[in-house]
């Protein structure tokens, strides 16, 4: 395997490639990359055409047979090589995720870049074991998990580090090989990880396509394709799953969330709104565990409400290399006028903003300011739909059995919180919630350790976790007469 390269300075201007089989391909089109923060274009990305993606995947293929059969030992080296030519790279690949996402440097995207490097790390560091399910004197039956083959992966534009290599990760090392296809709207960094892995992993075990929509379906229904990573909307998923179904390949889902969270009576509820104000702006309330929905009880929804918005009130809007920024724009004009649409309905509804609400339509960037918005009607769209935006609306609940009946009311099923004094109160509620995931008195800890995945319309299968890893092989189970 390659030596780590040595990296002289941290920014990184271009070009950029496609990587396939070992090799930085060029391409006749390119596409905008624009800088959320300024509206500008950042960078041209490389446009792929379906014979590159088809020359990927015929790489992976190939690739697939020596790279499986490499023992785990092996492949655990490349991958910690590969960590640690990330991290040699850290910095310009933490300034290029805040120029093309625009989320602050400092607070966000410097960490999604080095959890991104201990994701690695660690979970190349565990193994899928060999399982003895029966053992006689004259019998014994094993259960193994051997790769899929070629496993495609469809990455979104909100942690655009993170939710890739998260896949990468457990798929190379239970011996798979992967194509990457990034959004659109947020390629560069992914490019570049794609370019830094071909100096350390054998050609083909991991290849990056960037380009258009057109080529999601190309990899969703290619027969050479043996499993589909994605992670984005609910309606994307759902298109997903359809064109996978004529292969009948492997499908794992993350989808979009209406997670709510639920301050119980007895809460602290002063000494907790940073840690809900986080878990519902962080990334300009760009993901898809975060706080959607937050319900409070009466007895202390006023103060609550005047509480959060000081808050909110003490963070800076503004562009992620500031340093003093730490709510940076929406990512792109889509979904820019996709939480407008929120904001027009809020005003036109005439629920009560409390902050925010207004657009400086002036103002170069994708800039939506923090909105909070006081106790909405239950059927309104902000508390019905995912906004995906910086707006958040705190809602009033006068019994505990009322506020979960409404948490559960809703298609989507990803996660959730609970928050009070009395932790086993909590947990009990936490038990009621109809979701993947509940963190009762924290919010968003991950860990590769812990399964990942959403209830009803939020996904299918899970990442992460023994669980997750296993998503990545085929169960074989071997029966041996002594």
């Amino acid at each position: 395997m390659s030596a780590v390269p040595e990296v002289t300075k941290s920014i990184f201007e271009g070009p950029y490639y496609l990587t396939i089989d070992g090799r930085l391909v060029e391409t006749q089109d390119s596409f905008d990359v624009v800088n959320p923060a300024t509206g500008e274009v950042l960078a041209k990305a490389p446009a792929a055409v379906p014979d590159q993606l088809e020359a990927a995947i015929a790489a992976a293929r190939k690739a697939f047979k020596s790279w499986s059969t490499l023992k785990y030992e092996a492949r655990q080296q490349y991958l910690y090589a590969y960590a640690d030519a990330l991290e040699a790279h850290r910095d310009e690949l933490a300034r290029l995720l805040t120029l093309e996402q625009g989320k602050p440097l400092k607070s966000m995207a410097e960490p999604e870049v080095d959890l991104s490097i201990s994701w690695i790390r660690q979970t190349a560091a565990r193994r899928v074991p060999v399982e003895i399910i029966e053992e006689t004197a004259d019998h014994i039956v094993e259960l193994h998990h051997t790769p899929l083959g070629v496993v495609g992966a469809i990455t979104p534009w909100n942690f655009p580090v993170l939710l890739a290599l998260r896949k990468v990760a457990p798929a190379l090392i239970t011996g798979n090989t992967m194509v990457i296809k990034p959004s659109p709207f947020t390629p560069l960094t992914t490019l570049r990880f794609g370019q830094i892995a071909q100096s350390v992993l054998p050609p083909g075990v991991l290849s990056i396509v960037s380009g258009g929509n057109e080529l999601g379906p190309q990899m969703t229904n290619h027969p050479d394709i043996a499993k589909i990573s994605f992670t984005g909307s609910t309606e994307t998923g759902k298109h997903v799953l359809r064109s996978a179904a004529g292969t009948m390949k492997r499908v794992t889902l993350e989808l979009g969330g209406n997670d709510a969270a639920i301050v119980m009576p007895d809460a602290d509820y002063k000494s907790i709104i940073p840690q809900l104000y986080w878990g519902a702006i962080g990334n300009s309330g760009q993901w898809c565990d975060g706080i959607k929905r937050l319900y409070v009880h009466s007895s202390f929804h006023k103060d609550f409400v005047e509480a959060f918005v000081d808050y909110a009130k003490q963070q800076k809007l503004g562009d992620g290399l500031d340093p003093s920024v730490t709510v940076g724009p929406v990512q792109n004009k889509m979904q820019f006028d996709k939480v407008k649409t929120f904001l027009d309905d809020i005003k036109a509804s005439g629920h009560k903003v409390v902050l925010g609400g207004q657009v400086d339509e002036n103002r170069p960037g994708y800039f939506i300011p923090v909105t909070v918005v006081d106790n909405p009607p239950e059927d309104s769209k902000i508390v019905q739909e995912e906004q995906f935006g910086p707006i958040v609306p705190i809602l009033v609940y006068d019994d505990v059995d009322e506020a979960i009946e409404r948490a559960n009311d809703s298609p989507f099923g990803l996660g959730g919180s609970v928050w009070g004094r009395d932790t086993k109160a909590a947990a009990a509620v936490a038990n009621r919630l109809e979701t993947g995931t509940v963190w009762v008195n924290e919010i968003h800890i991950h860990g590769v350790d812990m399964p990942f995945g959403g209830h009803k319309q939020s996904g299918m299968g899970t990442e992460h976790g023994n669980e997750g890893r296993q998503l990545f092989t085929n169960p074989k189970t071997v029966m041996i007469k002594k």
